[in-house]
């Protein structure tokens, strides 16, 4: 709000000395009291019902950066609503979309606007209407310099008055270099650009940049509202220096990834991780990997450079480099800072509790409810300072109404006028969730624990015990031939894992935080505060004495977070399992094609046990019991070889075909069918074929086995894709494939090909298949269904939330470890 405003206002009369002065003076009857009573309101009211904040931005135009962020919607959301007057330029990145489309999808359809569209809902202009005439989307990006503005965009952003930028790479984790370009260089090139624009104007637009109370570091105590190098603890950084570095440390980390020794090691990460997977999927994997360490390598130094010079991370390191270099660049543009503290749910607008996405308190809370966070690294007696976001929006928009005549910063914080102790913070969390528990999947409430408050090294340091011990299980399992159930032990330690080291990320990332001792001023805040009339007050509180801390956690925070993390709170188990949706969805009638695989999806065997019964079929005693003694003692390598490559695998192992007649091979084919695939196979397998086949969908078995070993199966099938051998003129198989095997990424071009042939989607498909090596297949339909999963598929579809079927074989099915045929008689033979 101006000065200039407030000082044209005449004084509002002070309504308790005004009656006490008529009463002494003349001692009126109470009948009179009341008649003074009204004419006090008739003269009063009026000036107490127009808010001069909204009059002061009334016909002005109002560009945003970041309002697809949780303060940006909020901001958006309070000046539509109560400053009806403004016009509004939404600067966002339009990607695929483009920016009208994601201004609509997801700044106005957030439920932030749901009281404002129900205000309007039955007059003149709907929410609708009203946001055509009054918001307009500018595509644009602050990592880009000049934003990457069409000529357009840079038209409508010349005519704005007053730019808000709220646009941040708020994440604690961001990679250096990200942090510096988005938060350090964005209101940097912003500033420039408004110059550049308003370079022959001598009435420039006022720039309100939101910043955060961390630049002021590491610091204990007093925090003023000043640049950190007009403070004590400056120590002389060139921020021009560090965007170079961070530059180029890009440079060198992404040629450090190249070297040869790290993609061997990222090669085999993704070999561990996915097994025979096909080489396009490792190449995928390896390179997935190799980005992931860039990112960590980039984290790691942002944290890192923070540490060394007195910021808990990147963000706030940069950040406070941002506010010196816009300081320092901004010339004659009016620029004022709003630091706002750790931002959290509303208090009251748009309604209390609303919140978008988790910010830094709710994984922290939804991981101490859910009993995975036993202790945290805390001072109990210190202040979290916590400040909701319809306070901080309220400030930002008093600071741009009142102009350049606003103190350079205003800091938004509750710690020096209405102190949130971390104990006061911890003791009604767990009050809350022990009356209201989290349940666990069997609908068992989940007990809190009780925090001690221990120094963030000790806590690191049992979470990475437990990490190294959940990973060396989790290795072990891994070498073991496991499935169905048993694989889901691998499956489950790796949720382990990865709870873990979510718990040790929390307490890196937000340790600091918890441990931070500094006292953030608002002497500016509050003198903005003083100046407002009561209408004023009441339309923008920004007062932080406003909150009581037990009532905001208990009643407002905690029950908004636990609807937004959609945990579970009653007893008992879900009438509808995810299973059971998950299974409805893949027998809709909407399904086009079932595609199978064959060992251990419709049958407990493989391609060893069938050359086995095969090849001893026609075999004395003597010679049965050599070649079970050679095969045995060759299993470790044929399973090393499985795994490593499929294709490879079938080649080697089908040579062993060579010689074999076509003719006694197909006959005896027919009869393993009895002994082998029958007596073998998963009778809820052959069921799922026949209910696809009842739903119309087309049913496709997609196999490395030999074609003669599944011919047998054909009735089950509209169609077969096997191995082939070539069969020699004697009538001899060749022991060589005619054309690929398909394994791998081939089954998914197979089944690719024949959707393309018959018209059908890939995404109106359904696979079923055991091993990572089908991994490919998996990935390529819209239905994934994971069987007797092995280990590393069984913690992949887990992790993607896949179908997983756990199916038996037939009681009274042998369980023979090499299954032999039966012997025949030397003259059979």
């Amino acid at each position: 709000m101006s000065s200039r405003l407030v000082a044209s206002m005449p004084d509002a009369p002070k309504r308790s000395s005004a009656s006490s002065r008529i009463r002494s003076r003349v001692g009126f009857p109470a009948m009179f009291e009341t008649l003074q009573e009204n004419l006090y309101q008739m003269v009063e009211k009026p000036a107490r019902t127009c808010s001069v904040i909204a009059e002061s931005l009334a016909g002005r135009r109002i560009a945003i950066t970041g309002s697809t962020g949780f303060v940006g919607t909020a901001l958006v959301e309070r000046l539509l609503r109560s400053v009806p007057g403004c016009e509004l330029f939404l600067i966002v990145r339009g990607g695929r979309r483009g920016a009208p489309s994601r201004v609509r999808r997801e700044i106005l359809n957030n439920d932030a606007f749901d009281r404002l569209r129900s205000e309007l809902k039955d007059t003149a202009e709907d929410f609708e209407a009203m946001c055509a005439r009054r918001v307009h989307a500018i595509d644009g990006d602050i990592s880009v310099d000049g934003l990457g503005l069409s000529e357009s965009g840079r038209a409508q952003l010349a005519s704005c008055h007053i730019i808000i930028h709220s646009a941040a790479a708020v994440a604690f984790d961001s990679p250096l270099d990200s942090a510096v370009e988005v938060n350090l260089l964005g209101p940097v090139r912003l500033a420039a650009l408004l110059n550049e624009m308003h370079s022959e104007s001598a009435a420039k637009p006022h720039l309100v940049a939101v910043s955060t109370c961390y630049v002021a570091g590491n610091r204990r105590g007093h925090a003023p509202e000043l640049l950190v190098s007009e403070g004590p603890f400056d120590i002389g950084l060139d921020w021009r220096a560090e965007v170079d570095s961070a530059r180029r440390l890009r440079g060198d980390v992404e040629a450090a990834s190249r070297t040869p020794q790290a993609l061997e090691r990222f090669r085999a990460n993704a070999r561990r991780e996915l097994g025979a997977a096909g080489a396009p999927a490792l190449a995928a994997k390896t390179e997935q990997l190799r980005d992931k360490w860039v990112e960590n390598e980039l984290v790691r130094a942002g944290r890192a450079r923070a540490a060394s010079v007195g910021w808990p991370d990147a963000y706030a390191f940069t950040k406070a480099l941002a506010e010196q270099a816009v300081f320092e660049t901004k010339g004659d543009l009016p620029v004022n800072v709003v630091r706002p503290s750790i931002i959290e749910s509303a208090l009251a607008e748009p309604r209390p509790g609303w919140i978008r996405g988790f910010r830094m308190a709710e994984p922290v809370i939804i991981s101490y409810a859910r009993g995975l966070l036993r202790e945290f690294p805390g001072v109990p007696e210190g202040t979290i300072d916590v400040i909701p976001v319809d306070i901080v929006v309220a400030a930002i928009i008093a600071v741009a109404a009142k102009g350049p005549e606003a103190p350079f910063i205003t800091q938004v914080a509750s710690g020096s006028t209405n102190p949130l102790r971390y104990s006061q913070l911890v003791d009604n969390v767990r009050d809350w969730f022990t009356a209201h528990p989290v349940h666990d999947a069997e609908g068992q409430p989940i007990v809190v624990p009780d925090w001690n408050f221990p120094g963030r090294g000790r806590v690191q340091k049992q979470l990475d015990r437990a990490q190294t011990l959940v990973m060396r299980g989790e290795r072990l399992l891994q070498s073991l031939p496991l499935r169905g159930t048993q694989a889901t032990w691998s499956a489950r330690l790796e949720e382990r894992r990865i709870e873990i080291q979510r718990a040790l990320e929390y307490v890196e990332l937000y340790g600091l935080y918890t441990e931070c001792e500094a006292i953030y001023s608002v002497d500016n805040l509050l003198r903005i505060w003083n100046e407002l009339d009561a209408r004023d007050q009441d339309t923008f509180c920004f007062d932080p004495r406003a909150v009581s801390w037990d009532h905001y956690v208990q009643n407002i925070h905690l029950p908004s977070v636990v609807e937004h993390a959609r945990v579970k709170m009653t007893p008992g188990k879900t009438k509808t399992d995810r299973s059971a949706r998950l299974r409805a969805n893949v027998l809709s009638p909407n399904r086009q094609v079932a595609a199978f695989d064959l060992e251990n999806t419709l049958i407990a065997s493989n391609v060893v046990e069938s050359y086995s019964w095969l090849a001893t079929r026609h075999l004395n005693g003597p010679e049965r019991m050599r070649y079970v003694i050679r095969t045995l003692r060759e299993a470790p390598t044929l399973l090393g070889m499985d795994r490593k490559d499929r294709g490879d695998f079938l080649r080697y192992f089908y040579r062993r075909y060579e010689d074999a007649p076509v003719e006694q091979i197909e006959r005896d084919a027919m009869e393993m069918m009895t002994h082998i695939i029958v007596a073998k196979s998963f009778p809820a397998a052959i069921r799922r074929v026949r209910e696809h086949r009842a739903l119309g969908h087309r049913t496709v078995l997609i196999t490395g086995a030999l074609s003669f070993n599944v011919e047998s199966l054909r009735p089950l099938f509209d169609e077969i894709v096997a191995a082939e051998m070539s069969i020699r003129p004697d009538g001899t198989y060749s022991g060589q494939l005619t054309k690929v095997p398909p394994t791998g990424e081939t089954r998914a071009q197979v089944l690719g090909e024949y959707c393309d042939a018959n018209g059908y989607s890939l995404d109106e498909c359904v696979a079923y298949a055991d091993s990572t090596s089908d991994l490919p297949l998996l990935e390529a339909v819209g239905h994934p269904v994971a069987v007797n999963p092995e280990t590393r598929l069984a913690a992949i579809a887990r992790k993607r939330g896949w179908l997983v079927e756990e199916w038996d074989k037939a009681a009274g099915a042998p369980k023979k470890l090499l299954p032999l045929a039966p012997m025949l008689n030397e003259r059979q033979r």
